[in-house]
């Protein structure tokens, strides 16, 4: 087997013991609903530092159960970025309130707290900021911005679990965040999971009840809800793999800054990471480079496997494209859209495999 862009058989290898005795843990003691997710609850949360960790069925329901517990309704109007997965708008959408999207910084990738302001208005209820590609964005600038105008702030960490801003850690700076255990991500399950943090407690018991068809007690329904429940096997595989986390947070700070190392001077723009980011856990290594199709492919040829994040921004998707949304409305999404890609990127990549890595992108760079 080549190079992988995140190599996941590697990983299993490292923790295969303690997780396939969770997995058959769970089916000897025939835990299919519940089972070791309170365990991985308690555990995230206090890894984090809030009071609450909610585990549900994906990161896509972990951003749609704050905005639920809420009251978010349709015509209200929820502020993100259109430069990230399309889950952060389509939970905004799907429930028929209207994103809003405010441009990124160029720098970080993230949303551009100098435009938000701009962007409210007084249908305006909630924010979604993004913690793109491993680092947080700037929550204490956003938090000062909804407190002004009464705004919940939901951070979008699906890629940033494990990130350090400000001696706090991403997950922990804002009412509510939600995260994504897919499996590709920083921690990551063997299937879709996620979950939502809160310090709210109001909010937290809601967010439990809505996930379980509304329930507050066994067939007792005080709302509307639905399953989002978290599935126990995904749960113990997370707490399995959860004992080498940090070590392998650290270890994706360590590669991130040493791809970095190893291209500097070339002819493509790093990763940046901003004054107020301790420790990104860099969920993907991605460069901007001009000719993108030819650098691919060179690397292709070379048995390198790339990835774009992301190739159209969400407000030029035939879903969500609007007349207010045309073609460059969002012009550093837009360049940014045109020119990123991303290298291999996981906690077990060698020092030989970044360098192969390094050399074959100067190489496609300076041709």
């Amino acid at each position: 087997m080549g190079m992988q862009f995140v190599d996941l058989a590697r990983q299993y290898r490292e923790y295969k013991d303690a997780i396939d005795a969770s997995i058959r843990g769970n089916i000897e003691r025939t835990s299919f609903i519940g089972g070791d997710g309170k365990k991985l609850e308690e555990t995230l949360a206090a890894y984090v530092g809030v009071k609450h960790g909610i585990g549900c069925g994906s990161g896509t329901d972990a951003l749609l159960l704050p905005l639920l517990a809420i009251g978010i309704q349709p015509g209200d109007e929820v502020i993100t970025t259109p430069f990230t997965f399309i889950a952060t708008a389509e939970v905004i959408a799907f429930i028929g309130a209207k994103p809003v999207f405010v441009d990124i910084d160029e720098s970080t990738y993230n949303i551009d707290v100098k435009k938000i302001e701009a962007a409210v208005t007084k249908r305006t209820k909630a924010m979604i900021p993004v913690s793109l590609y491993g680092q947080a964005a700037d929550m204490d600038a956003i938090n000062a911005i909804a407190a002004e105008h009464r705004l919940v702030v939901i951070e979008d960490a699906a890629q940033s679990f494990g990130a350090v801003y400000k001696g706090r850690k991403s997950c922990a700076l804002s009412a509510v965040a939600a995260t994504s255990f897919f499996p590709s991500k920083p921690l990551g399950a063997y299937g879709d999971a996620g979950m939502a943090f809160t310090n709210d407690d109001d909010i937290a018991a809601k967010m439990r009840s809505l996930l379980n068809h509304g329930q507050t007690e066994r067939y007792v329904h005080k709302y509307i809800g639905l399953n989002f429940r978290l599935d126990s096997i995904q749960a113990g595989i997370l707490l399995a793999k959860f004992g080498g986390f940090e070590k392998e947070a650290e270890s994706r700070a360590r590669i991130g800054k040493r791809y970095t190392e190893l291209l500097a001077g070339a002819p493509l723009i790093t990763p940046k990471l901003a004054p107020y980011t301790d420790r990104s856990v860099f969920a993907q290594y991605s460069v901007r480079v001009k000719g993108r199709e030819k650098v691919i492919a060179h690397l292709t040829s070379k048995g390198i496997p790339t990835a774009v994040h992301y190739p159209i921004p969400v407000h030029l998707q035939e879903a969500y494209r609007t007349k207010e949304y045309g073609e460059g409305s969002m012009p550093v999404s837009e360049m940014v859209a045109r020119e990123i890609m991303s290298v291999p990127m996981h906690a077990f990549l060698t020092d030989d495999e970044q360098r192969t890595v390094a050399d074959a992108l100067r190489e496609a760079v300076t041709v």
